[in-house]
């Protein structure tokens, strides 16, 4: 039986179609899940021009589209066109197809009309509100028809409605029954507003009011719910009560063969993770530093980055993210952080002014100080060096916003030690000054960003935050510090792996996942 999962982004190394979190988690799904022989499609939109990108000069930023790593026509395989009808229009749309191992990725892209060819561009990236609603029925009805004419409704186990703008496939597929849900978002955005004129136009779907939310969509019609971390669950029941009896959550994880170090790698398939000595670690370690290094010196050769530690912070650059306590911390503490190198990365939505502010305060700050480092066009391939080569990693989002995050995941498997605020799934890995520190108020509910309340929350958080930079920079080398980051290894990999996400979620293939850990499946 197949495993359908619907998701608006998934990101592979071979294509910028991902625009983050959501994208690099499904791509880490699909690896694992092919791994273990899974009979597994994703369904989703083929982005002709990826997501964003930002030319730097000088204190000029410039908006760039996105040319894939490579040629999509040299590992996409086109299937026959399908049609759907979408504003009344036939609609010609192009299955183009990823095939790996057991399982396989089908990336819809609209061809004519050319109104209809332009909603599949780029990632989250649209004109008006009018493209941004008929992109996502798009996919919805392009699924529907891939469901029934390709797949078989017969063949089907479960199809996953990952995150809100995929719950009107449901509506484009009504005669399917064994849907499941699973938000991944706490914020405004993960819970679209669609005109309800438009889904009767569309779908038939008659609401009661003028305006649906696509989560209640997604919430009604799964026969199950899921949220990503436990807090995130929490939190979810305190904004939908009306779900919880639906409602339960699984933790993301990563694929650890994407995102180990080669040394960490070659050390794990050698000894069992916890017969590994620190002396042993400490090797694997300082290789796996290496490739940051590099990094850094074809960006700023004047670093230091022999004699102090490495900070990385590495997210989207986005308000709730708190990108602003790094660079606060660096102009207010000199005598603190110039015993440091920071290694600045991510990317604002185009549309995000607030990021794109953070943006320019990250260039500015880079510019003017000799041991702040910005990596511009952050992607997988240079997540990977960041968030196994860095010494400490900082995860910093405002307590109650966050719905998991796996960064911290990815360093805390190849031993980075993570300094993060108590939220998502951090609460549920890092235990403070044993594996990683803790810093901040732990808030569970979402607190409104411009209120009094959290600018409040903000500055006592932001002066734990420094006290503990002060610390780990004092610690860092010594052997405490060595310790916590072995201890991060040992106590995240076989709870991170991906492979224990697709045994929570798809139980019923119990026959094909370890039972007592993944490490050794995993790598």
């Amino acid at each position: 039986m197949v495993v359908v999962t619907v998701t608006p982004e998934i990101g592979l190394e071979e294509l910028y179609t991902y625009a983050g979190g959501l994208g690099v988690l499904e791509g880490d799904r699909f690896l694992g899940a092919v791994s273990q022989g899974l009979d597994y499609v994703v369904l989703t939109l083929f982005y002709r021009r990826g997501y964003v990108d930002y030319k730097i000069d000088g204190t000029m930023v410039k908006v760039l589209e996105q040319k894939h790593p490579v040629d999509p026509a040299s590992i996409l395989v086109e299937e026959n066109p399908l049609h759907i009808t979408l504003r009344g229009e036939r609609v010609t749309v192009k299955p183009l197809i990823y095939r790996r191992g057991s399982g396989h990725v089908v990336f819809f892209e609209a061809v004519n009309p050319h109104w209809a060819r332009r909603l599949t561009d780029r990632v989250y990236i649209e004109d008006n509100e009018t493209e941004r609603i008929y992109k996502y029925i798009l996919l919805a009805k392009a699924s529907a028809v891939y469901i029934r004419e390709r797949i078989g409704l017969e063949n089907i186990s479960v199809v996953d409605l990952q995150e809100a703008y995929t719950a009107l496939v449901a509506l484009a597929l009504p005669e399917y029954k064994n849907y499941r849900f699973i938000t991944h978002t706490l914020g405004p955005w993960g819970h679209p507003v669609f005109p309800a004129k438009i889904l009767e136009e569309e779908f038939g779907y008659k609401a009661k009011d003028s305006k649906v939310t696509l989560t209640i969509i997604g919430f009604e019609v799964a026969k199950k719910a899921f949220a990503v971390s436990k807090k995130h669950y929490e939190v979810t029941k305190q904004i939908f009560p009306q779900y919880t009896s639906k409602l339960s959550y699984v933790t993301n994880g990563v694929y650890l063969e994407r995102w180990l170090s080669q040394p960490i790698k070659k050390m794990l398939k050698i000894k069992d993770v916890n017969a590994v000595t620190l002396d042993e670690f400490k090797r694997a370690r300082i290789e796996s530093r290496k490739a940051l290094v590099e990094l850094i010196k074809s960006r700023k050769p004047i670093a230091e980055t022999e004699d102090k530690p490495i900070l990385v912070w590495a997210r989207r650059i986005t308000r709730y993210k708190r990108p602003y306590f790094v660079t606060r911390l660096i102009e207010e503490n000199p005598d603190i952080t110039s015993k440091a190198v920071f290694v600045l990365a991510g990317k604002p939505h185009p549309h995000d002014r607030a990021g794109l502010k953070y943006l320019k305060e990250y260039i500015r700050i880079s510019q003017k100080y000799t041991n702040v480092v910005y990596v511009e066009s952050y992607d997988i391939a240079k997540a990977k060096v960041l968030l196994s080569g860095g010494d400490v990693l900082l995860f910093t989002p405002f307590s109650g916003w966050e719905a998991c995050g796996t960064s911290y995941m990815k360093s805390m498997a190849n031993g980075v030690p993570v300094i993060a605020s108590r939220d998502g799934g951090s609460l549920e890995l890092i235990v403070d000054n044993v594996n990683g520190w803790l810093f901040g108020r732990e808030n569970r509910s979402l607190i409104d960003l411009d209120s009094t309340e959290a600018k409040a929350v903000d500055e006592e958080d932001y002066n734990d935050f420094a006290r503990k930079i002060q610390d780990v920079i004092r610690v860092w080398g010594s052997e405490e510090y060595w310790r916590i980051g072995l201890e991060a290894l040992r106590s995240s990999i076989n709870k991170i792996s991906i492979e224990r996400v697709l045994n929570e979620y798809y139980s019923y293939y119990s026959s094909v996942f370890c039972k007592t850990g993944c490490l050794a499946s995993a790598i």
